[in-house]
């Protein structure tokens, strides 16, 4: 009994691995000296003294480290040393000088003290939206608490701000009788405190509450429910500069 066998071609293999197609390239991020150069060229517009003043830090900590290089016989590493510590510190004062004319070109509009308190960092809760606001003067009260207290930060001018600082205050004082608060006014006018000066003078508050009764204010606060819409002119998270940027990270 003769057995027959069918020659058949090999069956073709199978890619286990299909090309996949090439994804569509977004547009590229932003690098981040790029990101500095911009930041520069912003600064300089307002501010064209922040390219002595960098140039005068960058200089000087090469200088200092070039003398010590000198002074212990070894140049060259001093030199590798004081190169990045010399380019930090002009990146430093840039972002100083960066936020100082991101602030000078929102002073005076509607949203602008929101702008300055979102500058302050952990440790203090900030009510984003304007707690009290003049639909039509814009005139607006801002409210921050901390370990000082409650702070209510207001723009526009005194005399016909003050109406809404003294309501809130009166409503402060209901809701948590025993906590200080604290007024400011932003503006160039006497007794007020410039835009760009408002977190540094909010920060130098004397302490008086513990990090508990902070939450504690401010839950107790919550329940008044108070939301009332930021005035048109000027979006206090896109007020700032990129900080991260002008750090280098």
């Amino acid at each position: 009994m003769s057995h027959s066998t069918e020659s058949s071609s090999p069956a073709p293999k199978r890619r286990l691995f299909s090309r996949k197609p090439k994804a569509a390239k977004g547009p590229k991020k932003t690098g981040r000296m790029k990101q500095i150069v911009e930041v520069f060229k912003m600064t300089r517009r307002n501010d064209p003294s922040v390219v002595w003043f960098m140039l005068l830090a960058f200089v000087g900590i090469v200088a200092v480290g070039l003398l010590i290089g000198v002074l212990i016989q070894n140049v060259i590493t001093l030199l590798l040393i004081s190169l990045p510590l010399a380019f930090l510190a002009a990146v430093f004062i840039l972002s100083r000088k960066a936020e100082r004319a991101a602030f000078s070109q929102i002073e005076g509009k509607p949203g602008a003290a929101g702008a300055a308190l979102s500058v302050l960092r952990r440790g203090w809760i900030l009510q984003e939206q304007p707690v009290a606001v003049n639909p039509r003067t814009q005139d607006a009260v801002f409210r921050v608490i901390g370990r000082p207290g409650i702070i209510l930060v207001s723009e526009g001018p005194s005399a016909r701000v003050k109406q809404l600082v003294d309501g809130e205050r009166r409503k402060m004082s209901r809701i948590v009788p025993n906590v200080p608060v604290h007024v400011l006014e932003t503006g160039r006018d006497k007794g007020q405190v410039a835009l760009a000066k408002v977190p540094k003078t909010i920060q130098k508050l004397k302490k008086s509450l513990t990090k508990q009764e902070v939450y504690a204010v401010d839950k107790r606060l919550a329940a008044l429910g108070t939301k009332l819409p930021i005035p048109k002119g000027v979006d206090p998270f896109k007020a700032r500069p990129d900080r991260k940027a002008m750090r280098g990270r």
